[in-house]
C-alpha cells in the first residue's frame, strides 16, 4: 500500500525499520549516492527516558540531482538532502515516508528548468523506496 498526503508519500514495508533502511542504504551505495546520516529517533527517546516505537531517519543525496532545484531557488536546500523516515505503527506495520519531490518543487515555486530534474528525482526516489520496502 502507498499513499500521498500533504506532500508526504508513505509506503508499507515488508521489513523491520532497521532492515528497511539497511536495504535502502545498500542500494544507495551501489548507485554511488551519499548517505549523510542515520538518526535513531527511538534510541534518542530511550536515552531521554521516553518510549517511542522503532523510528529511524536516513538522510542522503546526490549533488547532480539536488543542485538544479537549489539553482532555481536556494531555499529548496531546506528540503534537501532527501530523507526517508522508517517507522513502525501501533499495529506493528512498518512504513517508509518521504517528501514527494514534486511537492518540494511546488513549495518553492520551481518551474522550468528544474521540472525535468524533479521528475527524474521523483522517479528515482519512488524506485529506491519500493526496493527497500519489498
Amino acid at each position: 500500500m502507498s499513499s500521498t498526503s500533504q506532500g508526504l508519500v508513505t509506503v508499507a514495508s515488508e521489513h523491520s525499520v532497521a532492515d528497511s533502511l539497511d536495504r535502502l542504504e545498500a542500494r544507495l551505495r551501489i548507485l554511488g549516492i551519499t548517505s549523510f546520516a542515520r538518526i535513531d529517533h527511538a534510541g534518542g527517546a530511550t536515552a531521554a527516558g521516553l518510549e517511542l516505537r522503532p523510528t529511524q531517519l536516513l538522510v542522503f543525496g546526490n549533488a547532480r540531482a539536488g543542485t538544479p532545484l537549489m539553482q532555481a531557488d536556494q531555499r529548496a536546500g531546506i528540503d534537501l538532502p532527501l530523507k526517508v523516515l522508517a517507522w513502525q505503527d501501533s499495529g506493528g506495520q512498518v512504513w517508509l515516508t518521504y517528501n514527494d519531490p514534486h511537492w518540494i518543487a511546488e513549495r518553492h515555486g520551481l518551474g522550468e528548468p528544474p521540472a525535468p530534474a524533479v521528475a527524474r528525482l521523483a522517479e528515482a526516489l519512488t524506485g529506491l523506496v519500493k526496493l527497500a520496502a519489498h
